[in-house]
């Protein structure tokens, strides 16, 4: 069986540790691969050779490093394909789906080419007698980034292209249920004519995540997974004077009022309830019905759900593959039967799918719960699976206060025809990401992508300019120089504070 390693200082690395974990074909029930899982001392070679490799990056002009990058963007969409059949392989997606995904991860690249144009500082002549002032943004060191299982290709694209195209080197650590994307990654930007050292990738499970987090010369450290976990790399990084920036869990809502036009949202729903598993952090997992919208939205959403075309990711005319491991499939399908007990009507049930040839995939089929109350747990927690639960609500204000007292803050919607329902809705809701009759606002590459409240520790979202100013330092000067032919500036001494004249 295959073994995937680490790669580190333009090698393929086996590791010292020792230890490998099963990858799952998730469809198939069974392992594909076996990856290895980086020691300490396999954290501290990958930083090594970054810390190795960053003066000379740092040194390279920006335009220099962009056409790098460019070459690489190049080579990103020539190997669509191959990466979407990875992620099919190790997370268990439809290729359809798993296609988008690089596309949206290309974009960031789009994006980073273009950053020399970022990267100016002000100047400013003149601010006091024989005094100019300017600024400069300039690379932290090494960075690290430590991504997730659901969005194996573009999670990494929203960190790397940014950190390298601002002059950083970076650490890669992927999630360990799906690592064969990031090596895929390392040799692309490798033929790019990306010099050793600048980008590593360790494989892994915590140890390599709390060496990084520990590590003194990673300087910042980017984050995307579950909320406890944000919260203690947030914790754990800052309090070693790192800077992070850790994305949480989410509990999405969309807003149906009755004026909206149902086909729209329905449609919306589906994609965006179902749609990789209901495996996104964006995915919409709650279903806010407003008045007379109820009962034509839950008849509609339940002929769909029942209707859902799952199989393997490869299969044709597949809609929704499984979800990512076993593990996985037994959480949802306990939190399912969490709010049949707790009184939630269960429309459709999407436990024990099964899918001919795929008997031991991990499938869950998609669900719809109706009259669910805030209490329970199926609204409470994040299930992360194909689970939409659907809350009857009076009014939009209703709907408001109940989507601003989740502790959550990373995507919501509105689906209306009213312009000022709209207008009001996007100014008062305490969210992120906002859609108007759009499920899922993913800003894009030139803008940036963050939650509120538990959904994000740190003051920086991802990519975008915001991520141009996560990964560089700002720094002011003020320069004066000597009179033409004198030695000295004169004046003589001041002890006063300086003031601008």
């Amino acid at each position: 069986m295959e073994t995937i390693g680490h790669f580190i200082d333009g090698q393929d690395a086996k590791g010292g540790g020792g230890f490998l974990a099963d990858v799952y074909n998730p469809a198939l029930g069974e392992p594909c691969a076996r990856v290895a899982l980086a020691s300490v001392d396999d954290v501290n070679a990958a930083v090594a050779a970054a810390a190795a490799a960053f003066p000379a990056w740092a040194a390279t002009p920006p335009l220099a490093r962009a056409r790098i990058l460019f070459n690489y963007l190049q080579l990103c969409r020539e190997h669509t394909d191959d990466f979407a059949a990875l992620v099919v392989r190790e997370h268990g997606k439809t290729f359809s789906d798993a296609q988008g995904e690089v596309a949206r991860g290309i974009e960031v690249v789009e994006f980073a080419v273009g950053i020399p144009q970022l990267l100016k500082g002000e100047f400013s002549d003149q601010v006091a007698r024989g005094i100019d002032a300017w600024s400069m943004r300039q690379p932290l060191g090494v960075v690290a980034g430590i991504t997730p299982f659901n969005f194996p290709v573009m999670v990494p694209m929203w960190m790397f292209p940014v950190a390298i195209a601002c002059g950083n080197t970076f650490v890669l650590k992927p999630s360990e249920r799906d690592p064969s994307p990031s090596l895929l990654h390392a040799r692309l930007l490798q033929q790019a004519g990306l010099p050793d050292g600048v980008f590593n990738v360790v494989q892994g499970d915590k140890v390599a995540v709390d060496a990084l987090l520990d590590h003194p010369d990673v300087q910042a450290l980017s984050f995307v997974g579950s909320t406890p976990i944000a919260e203690y790399i947030y914790a754990r990084g800052s309090a070693a004077g790192k800077r992070v920036q850790a994305l949480g869990g989410a509990k999405n809502h969309m807003v149906v009022m009755p004026d909206a036009d149902m086909t729209m949202a329905v449609d919306a729903l589906v994609g965006a309830a179902f749609g990789s598993a209901g495996e996104r952090c964006m995915a919409i997992s709650v279903a806010v019905a407003v008045g007379d919208a109820a009962d034509a939205l839950v008849a509609a959403l339940a002929e769909r759900t029942a209707a859902l075309q799952i199989g393997d990711g490869m299969a044709a005319g597949a809609e929704m593959g499984p979800v990512v491991s076993g593990a996985a499939k037994a959480r949802i399908e306990r939190l399912i039967g969490e709010g049949v007990e707790q009184g939630a009507t269960l429309v459709v049930d999407g436990r024990g799918c099964k899918v001919a040839g795929r008997e031991n995939g991990f499938f869950v089929g998609g669900t719809l719960f109706d009259h669910v109350q805030p209490s329970m747990s199926i609204y409470r927690e994040e299930i992360f699976g194909p689970v939409l639960c659907v809350v009857r609500l009076p009014d939009v204000g209703s709907a408001l206060a109940l989507i601003n007292a989740n502790e959550y803050g990373n995507g919501v919607a509105v689906f209306t025809r009213d312009g000022g329902v709209a207008r009001e809705f996007v100014r008062q809701v305490q969210v992120g990401m906002v859609g108007v009759n759009v499920p899922l606002p993913v800003p894009m590459a030139f803008n940036s992508f963050g939650g509120w409240k538990r959904s994000l520790f740190g003051d920086h979202h991802a990519y975008g300019p915001e991520g141009v100013r996560f990964y560089t330092r700002h720094k002011a000067v003020m320069e004066r120089w000597p009179s033409s032919g004198s030695g000295a500036v004169g004046g003589g001494v001041e002890f006063a504070f300086p003031q601008m004249k």
